[in-house]
Order: structure tokens, then sequence, then C-alpha cells
């Protein structure tokens, strides 16, 4: 017994055993290249810093629902720390605000909560991790505008509505094209960040504006289903498409010519950022309100010189 017992508290030295931080990840999805290559930039920082990464999704970029529920389940099991790209601005709130009676520190990551709304409400949150989606949008606005010579007919596929991420690409790309009246935008509707959304929603335009020739995509999924589109349809040499995210797979369809560009966010820098953040935060070390990725227009002019 008594070897055993001190075996157990070092005959008189008291041991403290630290457990590993438990750090969560809630992504939109996991069925997608930009959000594979976050977590992929998030686990590449946790193992190097020695943390127990758990990450965790919705099925589909779309649900809201599941999402929240994954979230409330990672509470309720008191991780060390939250950090979010959250599916609904608004809808996140509520649960933020348990994280912050729980004691847990929450980081949002890629897309905005509603700052305004969380102000009112006493929702907090350490920092935000991200690219700045509008001056996105800008940026692609203006590089189709100087493309075109200023004249266009435009089509543009949307995200969800109501999310921060889908309305500032949005708001930046309009911003570029107003008060140039030769930018003609003919159609701009949801595709619901979705390739196959991307795919349908393209065919359907291709028969209402038989003269469009240029789609704008505020992701690079529903950019590949239009160029997917665009190619059924034989229009390949007519009409240009530019994407948002600079996924592996647009990146190949800048190379052979079947899109132009996309706005590139580098999102394993999110990841990498946000874990790296979160390592501070649990250190007690006060980290700035918010932490900018840069963005970048990926052409083929420079798709092999951009670090990936």
């Amino acid at each position: 017994m008594v070897f055993a017992l001190c075996a157990l508290v070092g005959c008189g030295r008291t041991e403290v055993i630290e457990e590993t931080p438990r750090v969560a990840l809630v992504l939109k999805t996991l069925d997608s290249p930009f959000f594979d290559s976050l977590r992929q930039g998030a686990e590449d920082a946790a193992t190097e810093a020695g943390l127990d990464l758990i990450v965790q999704a919705a099925e589909r970029e779309v649900d809201v629902q599941s999402q929240m529920q994954v979230i409330g389940n990672l509470i309720e099991t008191q991780v060390d720390v939250l950090l979010i790209d959250p599916v609904g601005s608004g809808e996140v709130l509520p649960l933020i605000l348990k994280a912050n009676e729980a004691g847990i520190p929450v980081l949002i990551l890629d897309t905005r909560i509603d700052s305004t709304t969380a102000s009112e409400r006493g929702v907090e949150i350490e920092t935000f991790v991200g690219s700045d989606n509008y001056q996105g949008g800008v940026v692609a606005g203006e590089f189709i505008l100087k493309q075109m010579s200023g004249k266009a007919k435009v089509a543009i596929l949307e995200g969800i509505s109501g999310h921060e991420t889908a309305d500032s690409r949005l708001k930046g790309f309009l911003a570029a094209l107003r008060g140039h009246d030769g930018m003609q935008i003919l159609a701009s509707q949801s595709a619901n960040w979705e390739r196959e959304h991307g795919f349908s929603v393209t065919q359907d335009l291709l028969q209402a504006h038989p003269d469009l020739n240029v789609v704008f995509a505020c992701n690079d999924m529903m950019a590949l289903g239009a160029v997917e589109a665009i190619k059924a349809a034989g229009k390949s040499d007519q009409i240009i498409v530019v994407g948002f995210d600079a996924v592996e797979e647009a990146r190949l369809a800048i190379a052979d010519g079947s899109m132009l560009a996309s706005v590139a966010q580098l999102p394993s820098e999110i990841g990498r950022i946000g874990v790296e953040t979160a390592v501070q935060i649990l250190e007690g070390k006060d980290v700035p309100e918010e932490i900018p990725v840069q963005i970048e227009l990926i052409t083929l002019e420079n798709l092999y010189r951009v670090h990936w």
C-alpha cells in the first residue's frame, strides 16, 4: 500500500496533472474546399500548440439550426475556447451569450456577427479573424469593369441573403459598378452557395438572357456550377466567370481558361490565426478586436506565384 501510495502522490511531492486545453472549431460545413482548407490550417496550428482541437459542422452550409445545435452541445461539454464561423450572423447571438455566461471565450472567423444586435444584447466576442468581404466584392467588380472596358451584360449569383459574407460581397461588387451605365445587371439571385444551384440557376439565366456575357459568383462553388452550365450551352468562349475564394478547383479552372479570376481569402490562414489567437487567450494575453487576413485577386497572371 505504501509503494502504491508513493506512486500516486510521489511520496510527499504534489504532482499537478494539467489537462490539454480543448478548443472547438465550428464551421458552416465540412463539405467544401474552402472550409476544408480552413480546418486544415486550424488543425496544423493546434498540433503545433499541443491543443485538443474539436472540429464540427452542419452537413449543409444553409443549415442554421444544425449549426446552432452543434454549438449548444459544445457549450454543454465545457470546451475551453469556441471558434465559430457562423451560418447566421444574427441567429448565433443567443448561443454566444450562453457561452459568455459559461465563461467560454468566443472567437468569430470568416463571417461577422450582427454587431449592432450583439451590442444591444450584451453579447461579447474576443475577436474577429477574417477577410474584408466588401473589399473583395469591390476588387472583383473593378476587375470585370476593366476586362469588359466598361460595357457588359452581367448576372450575379448571390449567396444566402441575410448572411454577412454574402451581403458584403454583393454590396462591394455593386459599389464598384455604380455609375458605369454600360455595365448592365440582367439578374441577381441566390444559388445558396452550392454548386448544383449554381448550375441550375445559370441554366435558367442563359435561357432568359441569351446575350449574357459576364457571371460574377459570390463563391467558387456557385462559379464552378456556372462554368458547367455555360460549357453545356456551348458558350464558354462568350461568357467570362469570376468567383470568390480561389479554392483549388477554381484555380484549376483559371489555369484551363474556363474561369477568368477568383478573389482569394486564404482560408488556411484564417484557421491558423484563429487557433493561434485562441492560444493567446488561454495564456491570458490581450488580443486585437479584429485580425484582418489579406485578400488577393487570382488570375492566370499570378496563379503560380501565390503561396497556397
